[in-house]
C-alpha cells in the first residue's frame, strides 16, 4: 500500500463466465453479482471498510485514503492526519475533518461565517465583503465607517 494516497473505489459487475476473483479483505472467492475494485485489488462489498470506524467504503463514497498501512474513510483520514487550525471569527479550534468557509487566508466554522457587524449568516450565492479583514454583508459594507483600502468583494 502507498502512504498518503487518495484512491477511487469502483463497483464492478462480475461477468457470469468470469472466474471468481479472490477478495483482498477476507481472501474468500467473490461470487456476488458486484464487487469493489480499489488499490488494484478486488473486494466483497462488506470487506472494504475503514480501519477506524468500520464504515463500508463502497457506500460512503467513491474515495478512500491509505496511510501507514491503513485503509480509511475521508473523515478518519483527516481526523488522524489532517491539519487543524483556528477560526478567524471565534478563534476556536477547527477540527481537520470539519467543513469550513474560506475568505482570503482566513478559515471559518460554518456557523461563524456571518457578517461581523449584524451577525447575518450567508447562504450559498450571497455576496459578502472583506474590509479590514472583517466579513461584512452588503448593507454593512456600504454603510460602514471603517477605514482602510483593502476592500474586496467575494461571492
Amino acid at each position: 500500500m502507498v502512504l498518503d494516497k487518495e484512491e477511487s473505489v469502483s463497483v464492478v459487475p462480475l461477468q457470469s463466465r468470469e472466474k471468481p476473483r479472490g477478495c483482498a479483505g477476507c481472501n474468500g472467492k467473490i461470487r456476488d453479482r458486484f464487487m469493489l475494485q480499489a488499490l488494484d485489488r478486488f473486494w466483497h462489498e462488506d470487506c472494504l471498510k475503514c480501519a477506524c470506524c468500520d464504515c463500508r467504503l463502497g457506500r460512503v463514497g467513491s474515495t478512500l485514503y491509505t496511510r501507514a498501512n491503513l485503509i480509511l474513510c475521508r473523515r478518519d483520514y483527516l481526523r488522524l492526519f489532517g491539519v487543524t487550525g483556528n477560526c478567524a471569527a471565534c478563534s476556536k479550534l477547527i477540527p481537520a475533518f470539519e467543513m469550513v468557509m474560506r475568505a482570503r487566508d482566513n478559515v471559518y466554522h460554518l456557523d461563524c461565517f456571518a457578517c461581523q457587524l449584524c451577525r447575518q449568516r450567508f447562504c450559498v450565492g450571497d455576496k459578502f465583503f472583506l474590509k479590514n479583514n472583517m466579513i461584512l454583508c452588503q448593507l454593512d459594507y456600504e454603510g460602514s465607517h471603517l477605514n482602510g483600502s483593502s476592500d474586496r468583494q467575494a461571492q
